[in-house]
């Protein structure tokens, strides 16, 4: 498959940032000069953001109980840019889902930002009002397209899971999305972007679970579906998703999110009919950055961490469930905005 990684390589980048080594690069130096100017090219292509995303902080969900705190850290796609209603964005979605699935009211607080990179995580957690429940960190593209060492994207991930698994959340994050999908990047960059971003989200896998986090891969989910109908899935400057895109980000995030938080039974057999199974780290993170929707976790072999090749996860393959109408988990309360 073009921009596979091997389990290898995902580890070796993992570990290496853990250890403070020196830097995987993302090419070949002879394509470098290619490289800039056709990212130069696609950057014009794609412009700048035309707006600020909607700001979807606020109550979901018609419900008395204590609220669940939801945080969103990351990148534009992780605030919503590309949609022009509150109530299409990612953390929308995901709060009214969440409320719906826990018959509880959860507070969003969206504090993700346009352009930013896995090193602007720190500040994001420090700038963040609320303490949350449920932590979502989407980031790594920039990295991708600002060629951003991977060494460096995953120590600053580790550092931000390990700040706020102290801090009593539970983590969840959206690896890097497979940057191949996207039409405006030419070929040969287009290449270079599918192999450097599969390999990050591989290397943020490793790093993310040894952290304590769960992982969900966008990959290509933005893949056959983008695939097919891109007019429809992307948003008007076609790199960002479009609400359809984003609804069905959300929907393969949902159930994650909801077992990161206690509220559906866990079941720590896998099943083979799905594809699921139990396998050391770096090669369930292989096996989720070429399939998207894939969910890795720690898990346990005959009450062992590891094995001898490393902490043991559960690769899973959750069924989607419908969304909710964010618009219709609005409460009296709150408000989107206010």
């Amino acid at each position: 498959m073009p921009g596979k990684v091997s389990a290898r390589t995902a580890r070796r980048i993992a570990t290496t940032a853990a250890y403070g080594g020196g830097g995987v690069g993302l090419a070949g130096v002879g394509l470098y000069g290619l490289l800039r100017l056709e990212a130069g090219l696609a950057r014009r292509a794609i412009g700048p953001p035309s707006d600020d995303p909607p700001v979807a902080d606020g109550r979901y969900g018609h419900y008395s109980a204590k609220p669940i705190s939801v945080v969103f850290f990351g990148d534009s796609s992780a605030a919503g840019v590309g949609v022009d209603s509150a109530d299409e964005t990612p953390g929308a979605l995901l709060a009214a889902g969440l409320a719906e699935i826990a018959e509880r009211p959860v507070h969003l607080t969206v504090v993700a930002r346009i352009g930013a990179q896995t090193r602007h995580l720190a500040e994001q957690i420090e700038g963040a009002d609320a303490r949350p429940d449920l932590a979502v960190v989407m980031v790594g593209a920039n990295d991708v397209t600002h060629r951003v060492r991977p060494t460096t994207s995953v120590r600053l991930l580790d550092e931000a899971v390990r700040r706020l698994r102290d801090e009593g959340a539970a983590v969840l994050v959206i690896t890097c999305p497979d940057l191949g999908t996207v039409e405006p990047i030419p070929h040969p960059l287009r290449w270079v972007a599918r192999r450097a971003s599969r390999r990050l989200a591989a290397a943020q896998t490793v790093a993310a679970v040894e952290a304590g986090a769960r992982t969900v891969s966008l990959g290509s989910i933005l893949g056959p579906e983008f695939a097919a109908e891109p007019g429809r899935m992307f948003s008007r400057d076609r790199f960002h998703p479009s609400p359809l895109g984003y609804a069905t980000a959300a929907a393969a995030i949902l159930p994650s999110a909801a077992s990161a938080l206690n509220l559906v039974p866990e079941d720590d057999s896998p099943d083979a009919t799905r594809g699921e199974d139990v396998l050391p780290v770096s090669v369930a993170a292989v096996e989720a950055a070429a399939q998207s929707g894939t969910e890795v976790v720690a898990t346990q072999v005959g009450g062992r961490d590891r094995g001898a090749r490393g902490r043991w996860t559960l690769l899973r393959h959750r069924r989607r469930r419908p969304l909710p109408d964010p618009a219709q988990a609005h409460t009296d309360e709150m408000t989107v905005g206010s």
